[in-house]
């Protein structure tokens, strides 16, 4: 299937925009099937897309602001990064951990933002889940119809032990490509050159720009 850049980057941005709005904080997360919550995060995702002209136009501080409200709650970001990094993120002080889960947070916040504001009429379908009831890690499918073909969207979740934990994401396939490989092998680029902190300034300075483009 034949897909334009830019229509790639706001369905990434709707994958990636899917987690930003749904959950409360609490517990309906622990008694939700993972496809079920991806199923109600996709569907409430679009609708506030649609509804918050701030989103819509890519701004940055609501974005965020969603996403310290909503997102983290439901994604396991410390393994996303680390998935990201790739071995070396053993190596890395907990400051460094820290910082480069900062820096990285910032990078796909800012990466997705303005392409948000491609979405418009689009709709969710599930796919059936493959996955046994004891299973602890499970590849959630869904796909988008909208203008075009329709798009495939792929979720990797976890279910995390304890009270309200539930089922995390921790990845995502957009048209055949596992975010976070893509991103290690961009990294291990960095981290092979200037190592740890070479990666923390290089994230850092890419949202510098981001940051003074936009402005």
């Amino acid at each position: 299937m034949h897909m334009k850049r830019r229509e790639f980057g706001g369905w990434s941005a709707l994958a990636v925009g899917g987690w930003a709005v749904g959950l409360p904080i609490g517990v309906r997360a622990a008694d939700e099937a993972p496809d079920a919550l991806i199923r109600r995060i996709s569907d409430e995702v679009l609708t506030a897309i649609r509804a918050d002209k701030g989103v819509k136009t890519g701004d940055l501080a609501k974005v965020m602001a969603i996403v310290d409200s909503r997102i983290m709650p439901n994604v396991n970001f410390q393994r996303m990064t680390s998935a990201a990094v790739g071995p070396a993120w053993r190596q890395a002080t907990p400051e460094q951990q820290k910082r480069l889960q900062d820096e990285f947070k910032l990078l796909l916040v800012r990466t997705y933002a303005g392409a948000l504001s491609q979405i418009e009429d689009e709709t969710v379908q599930m796919k059936p889940l493959r996955a046994a009831p004891t299973d602890t890690e499970v590849v959630v499918r869904s796909e988008i119809r909208g203008r075009g073909d329709p798009i495939q969207l792929e979720y990797r979740l976890e279910k995390t032990p304890g009270q309200g934990a539930g089922w995390k994401i921790y990845n995502l396939n957009v048209l055949g490509v596992w975010l976070m490989e893509t991103y290690r092998s961009q990294f291990a680029q960095e981290i092979n050159a200037k190592g740890i902190d070479g990666l923390i300034t290089s994230l850092a300075d890419r949202n510098k720009a981001n940051s003074a483009r936009k402005g």
